[in-house]
């Protein structure tokens, strides 16, 4: 049964009072996340973990505690294992968590209750700390920056060999665990079952050995490993369709995960003989870079150390104060163009009002999006042309208006890079697509609080 928190245990407040004082950054965040709003939507989520979650079962770690113990890891990057190691031995952070002298839930625990949390509601809990922030007088929303960044999928650099190698990997390792639940089957043999990573491991050590002298030199491998991952992904189907006779809960969990993997694999088998074989050039939307993360989008921003990337492209909107007031994860590699309008549409829905100046990048640059500004109400536009500019074009961003939101703009550079450094948004520790949108939002929701509580704090 959920519990909403855990009683105030006064004799526990008077220890921690003489022992030590909480931060008075982590204080401000504290009573933020006493607001009721921010509680009844983590609630909402965590009660639909099973049909009776509300009313039936023994007692579950309060609702409080939970919110809070996520919030605590995102504020300094931990690990769930090092959150619940770390809450354990801190008498604030026991304070801060409203744990006091019960049993702090084990990782496992909490990563199983912030599954439960949903990419919307990360969104819809961001505008009410935005909300906060402005009620609070932290931000005004009367200033708008915006600019994308990438945060990466936990994925190892993609190729063929190594995809082809994890897709027999993980397609033999299910097979040997039907083998149990499929005993006595009579048109399964002993070669259904076989195990071929050993053998899918050696042609993809030899491929990246012989990939060094040229592709030529390393198409034999590739046959093999191709042959290989074929003969695994047959393998596979035939223990497929004879689970489907299975009606134990453990051959439907073993039917899922093979009918989850065996057509990424026949994706991987399938561009690996278009590009090493046919020598095609196949488009980035139609390529699988990870079978276990398929969803992570191969980008492209002409960066001199990163050339290619793999993950998501995630759009900032940035307002006075340093307060993140939107964010939006982008399909595929979205043109930077595309996004000024959503972002000036978003900050009108957010605050009532468009901003009195908003900027962008050189890559935002149309005039159609500064028609659209304009159009919008919007005084200051900062949107700097790039390539060859007409005399009146230089004249306008020589403006001394023009230059200082210029400099301005530049500051969220340094907002994304606390972003990566300090709140995990450099690279996605989180499983699957929703797994991703969970974790960029709670980042930036916690680095929210973070900019709040500080502001508050030494205001």
């Amino acid at each position: 049964m959920l519990q909403d928190r855990h009683e105030i245990d006064n004799f526990f407040m008077e220890i921690q009072s003489l022992a030590s004082e909480m931060d008075p950054e982590l204080t401000q965040i504290d009573a933020i996340l006493d607001d009721d709003v921010i509680f009844q939507s983590v609630k909402h989520d965590l009660a639909q973990r099973y049909p009776q979650t509300l009313c039936t079962g023994r007692p579950s770690t309060p609702v409080e505690v939970i919110l809070r113990m996520l919030v605590v890891r995102r504020l300094y990057n931990w690990s769930y294992e090092a959150t619940e190691r770390h809450v354990r031995d801190s008498l604030v952070l026991r304070r801060f968590c409203r744990v006091y002298f019960e049993a702090v839930p084990d990782d496992t625990t909490l990563m199983r209750w912030a599954a439960q949390i949903t990419p919307e509601t990360l969104e819809t809990l961001n505008g009410r700390v935005t909300a906060i922030a402005t009620a609070l007088k932290v931000t005004h929303g009367r200033k708008l920056r915006t600019d994308g960044t990438l945060v990466e999928s936990n994925i190892q650099h993609p190729t063929d060999s190594s995809l082809l190698a994890d897709s027999v990997r993980v397609l033999s390792r299910t097979i040997k665990r039907a083998q149990g639940v499929l005993q006595g089957v009579a048109q399964l043999t002993k070669a259904t079952f076989r195990d071929r990573t050993r053998s899918a491991k050696r042609a993809a050590q030899q491929i990246s050995q012989r990939t060094q002298r040229g592709l030529s030199e390393a198409k034999q491998p590739y046959r093999y490993l191709v042959a290989v991952t074929k003969s695994t992904v047959r393998q596979a189907q035939r223990v497929c369709q004879a689970l489907e006779q299975a009606s134990s809960a453990r051959a439907r969990a073993l039917q899922e995960t093979l009918e989850t993997f065996i057509p990424r694999a026949e994706q991987v088998i399938d561009q690996t003989v278009r590009r090493v074989f046919q020598e095609e050039q196949v488009s980035a939307a139609k390529k699988i870079v990870s079978i276990f993360e398929p969803h992570t989008d191969i980008i492209k921003r002409g960066k001199v150390n990163h050339e290619v990337e793999f993950g998501h492209k995630v759009w900032l909107d940035e307002v006075d104060g340093g307060i993140i007031s939107g964010y939006r994860i982008l399909d595929g590699n979205a043109a930077d163009s595309q996004q000024w309008q959503p972002s000036l549409d978003h900050h009108v829905q957010q605050f009532g009002r468009p901003p009195r100046q908003a900027s962008a990048d050189r890559s935002v640059y149309s005039a159609a999006n500064e028609a659209c500004a304009t159009a919008l109400g919007v005084q200051r536009i900062v949107l700097p042309k790039a390539g060859a500019k007409s005399t009146a074009r230089r004249q306008h961003e020589g403006q001394p208006w023009f230059r200082r939101i210029r400099r301005w703009h530049a500051g969220i550079e340094g907002r994304i890079s606390v972003l990566k450094r300090k709140h995990g948004l450099r690279r996605c520790a989180d499983r699957g697509e929703k797994g991703f949108q969970r974790w960029v939002g709670l980042g930036i929701i916690v680095a929210n609080l973070a900019v709040i509580g500080h502001a508050l704090a030494h205001g």
